[in-house]
């Protein structure tokens, strides 16, 4: 084709839409009319909708500066270039955590170690730092870690085998000035894990069996350290009692602070969104990370390409709990007790609970007075009340005065009946839950679950209904305390529902991942609800987590015994080429290559 001869239009869209994604990246490298082309919003418009197939009813992202770049964003933002193998760890890697600046990250696994690594290192790879060994203290594993709000403290949570081969939990806090323990908690079940509720307070778990099926779990608010400052302090203190029926308890226990729900990270209702956009105006801010900002790489690439046309043609047990603890004890004592004890039982513990438990406080989607100015706090955990599979949210606000272990000692707050405490809020996901994670701005609860087959009816605690293989992904808004949408079902899982252990997942300002049963880690965009990678490991991906100083670097650990690290194709060109030499002029180039794979395999593309 001569440079500079005109194509019909329907000739020109036809063309760019069957041309290699990544070679209309870099149309602009052919001519003029190229140039001209591979900037026109209504061709990527028509190519964003079509290859990554996303309903024509979903608006681009209101902080999107054009169709583009939004292309541009998720093909060539995401982590799915492999740059770095961590094989450290002798057993499986069970969990992985960020400091909140991003400079470190823990990972918990079966060979009873906490590591610490340094992701700061000028050549752009990650070294180990330090490495604890809980097996001194009897634990059988580390299952799970958390830095508190300064990144001081590190909370660390396990499985503490007792005697007679009995195991519960335990939960340690380790000084990240000079990785001496400062204190350790009881935790029981240890699947409750245990999270930090401000810096210097941690929240552990306790279980107390009332009767066959039925059971009391108690939270308590721990101080990190566990000095004697005044008799009149305590070092822990009781902070909610819950009545627990048909053998559930609470497990899984996370903090949400929301205090930014005002002003969120992203909002995925469409309607808020064009509320928003009207109501901003121009003042409106991108939320999204820009690839054409100022100073950035690809502004660059966009004057070289003027410059270039203008000149003519030119990526055990597990951690997770197998099954809750004391399950086995409520297998062993059903053995001699009848199914009518049982159910009458059951019915005598709700009766029971109805009398002795507070009453809920305010719906906490209705304003009070007393909330003006202040911040809400909410206790998130996983329960049931229909059988031992955890298959409801349960939403418990944290008031002020009850973040503080200061106030009476443990006797005198008894007084002659004990009650227990009500739910503000349940949520029923309708399948067996295995994995929560917040959003940054805690505005968004992201829920993986197995989902129970449509209509079942439960009719014993102790035979849940069977649970499919595919992995739903909700999303709770907990402004609304409603679900606000349902991811496809993209990840998969194999183990039936007795077995069924949690995988941990995380998220980011527009991305959330997980792990899967099937060996890969996914990733999804937050605002298009879409796939966009799989991250390959040779054995269960059990966790992944985003760095909160870069969300195009991605971490993932599995029971193949490593940590993978993930950077996207842009973050990977950058550390490779600092000096930016002269770019390749082929249009496959291996970083795009790269990327197309790991985005192609996921829209099921040869």
């Amino acid at each position: 084709m001569e440079c500079g001869s005109a194509l019909p239009d329907s000739l020109v869209l036809e063309i760019f839409l069957h041309l290699p994604h990544d070679a209309v990246l870099r149309a602009g490298l052919t001519c003029r009319q190229w140039l001209a082309v591979s900037r026109d919003e209504f061709l990527w418009r028509e190519l964003f909708y079509s290859y990554y197939r996303i309903p024509r009813c979903v608006p681009r992202h209101p902080a999107a500066v054009s169709w583009f770049r939004e292309f541009q964003r998720l093909f060539d933002c995401i982590p799915c270039v492999e740059v770095q193998t961590l094989k450290e760890h002798s057993d499986q890697v069970l969990h992985l955590a960020f400091s909140h600046q991003g400079h470190r990250f823990s990972s918990c696994s079966k060979d009873c170690t906490v590591k610490l690594w340094d992701t700061e290192r000028p050549d752009g790879y990650i070294s180990l730092v330090h490495s604890t060994s809980m097996r001194q203290f009897n634990w059988g594993y580390t299952q799970f870690s958390q830095f508190n709000a300064d990144d001081s403290l590190l909370l660390v949570s396990g499985v503490y085998l007792g005697p007679h081969h009995s195991s519960s939990g335990e939960i340690a806090v380790i000084s990240l000035e000079n990785y001496t323990l400062l204190s350790r908690v009881r935790n029981k079940p240890y699947d409750v894990f245990g999270c930090w509720l401000n810096e210097t307070h941690l929240i552990s778990g306790n279980l107390h069996w009332i009767g066959n099926m039925t059971s009391c779990s108690v939270l308590w608010l721990n101080k990190a350290f566990q000095d004697i400052e005044s008799e009149n302090v305590n070092v822990v203190k009781r902070l909610f009692k819950i009545q627990n029926v048909n053998a559930s308890t609470i497990r899984t226990v996370m903090v949400a602070h929301c205090r930014r729900h005002d002003n969120p990270d992203l909002l995925l209702d469409y309607d808020a969104q064009s509320r928003a956009r009207q109501q901003n105006g121009k003042t409106h801010q991108p939320l999204l990370f820009d690839v054409g900002a100022s100073g950035s790489e690809e502004e660059d690439e966009d004057e070289a390409l003027h410059r270039e046309a203008n000149g003519r043609c030119f990526p055990c047990p597990r951690s997770a709990q197998p099954t809750m603890s004391g399950l086995d004890h409520i297998i062993q004592s059903r053995k001699t007790v009848a199914p009518t004890e049982l159910a009458i039982e059951t019915q005598v513990a709700r009766m029971m609970g109805e009398v002795h438990t507070k009453a809920p406080e305010a719906d906490l989607n209705e304003p009070s007075s007393s909330d003006d100015g202040e911040d809400k706090t909410y206790l998130l955990f996983t329960t049931g009340s229909l059988t031992y599979s955890p298959h409801q949210i349960g939403i418990k606000r944290i008031k002020p005065d009850q973040m503080t272990t200061s106030g009476p000692v443990l006797c005198e707050e008894r007084s002659s009946v004990e009650f227990f405490d009500s739910l503000d809020h349940v949520i029923d996901i309708h399948g067996h839950i295995i994995g929560m994670g917040l959003s940054p701005d805690h505005r968004y609860l992201y829920v993986n679950s197995r989902a129970w087959p449509s209509g079942c009816v439960i009719s014993d605690p102790m035979s849940p209904p069977p649970i499919a293989e595919e992995i739903d992904l909700h999303v709770i808004d907990l402004k609304s305390l409603r679900e606000e949408r349902r991811s496809l079902r993209a990840h998969r899982a194999f183990t039936p529902n007795d077995e069924c252990f949690f995988i941990f997942l995380d998220v980011s300002r527009d991305f959330v991942a997980s792990g899967a049963e099937d060996k890969h880690g996914y990733i999804w965009d937050r605002h298009y609800n879409i796939c966009l990678a799989r991250l390959a490991h040779d054995d269960v991906v059990n966790s992944v987590a985003f760095s909160p100083a870069d969300q195009e670097l991605l971490l993932s650990a599995s029971d193949d015994s490593t940590i993978k690290v993930w950077r996207s194709p842009r973050m990977v060109r950058l550390v490779q080429t600092p000096a930016r030499p002269p770019r390749p002029r082929n249009l496959l180039s291996n970083w795009l290559s790269r990327g197309k794979n790991s985005v192609s395999a996921v829209n099921g593309k040869p």
